[in-house]
């Protein structure tokens, strides 16, 4: 090496700005977090909000059925077992929940 002096300042000018752009990034990264968080919050607040109130405009039997299958997570025929029905009247009675729900929060959310 000619000049290591040279080759050392070079070298931690490098590993500092490194160190700087690591900050920013980490800084940066916190504020975002801080201004995500409260609006996704928020946001799963009214989500849960707008499908509480699409789950109470369903009539009993459609509820249930939603209830089971996506609440739940039960297969069809363990929601058809659970409401002694058969696996369509099940897949009908879905069908016409989420269309009567998909309705409902499509008016609560334009």
């Amino acid at each position: 090496m000619e000049r290591p002096a040279a080759w050392v300042y070079v070298t931690a000018v490098n590993v500092a700005k490194d160190e700087v752009t690591k900050a920013a990034r980490r800084s940066y990264a916190q504020q975002e977090q801080r201004v995500v968080r409260p609006s996704d919050e928020a946001m799963n607040v009214v989500t849960r909000l707008d499908i509480a109130d699409a789950l109470e405009a369903l009539a009993p039997r459609q509820r249930l059925a939603v209830v089971l299958r996506y609440l739940a997570s039960l297969r069809n025929d363990e929601v058809a077992r659970a409401m002694n029905c058969s696996v369509g009247t099940v897949k009908a009675t879905l069908h016409s929940a989420l269309k009567n729900s998909r309705v409902d929060l499509e008016e609560a959310n334009p």
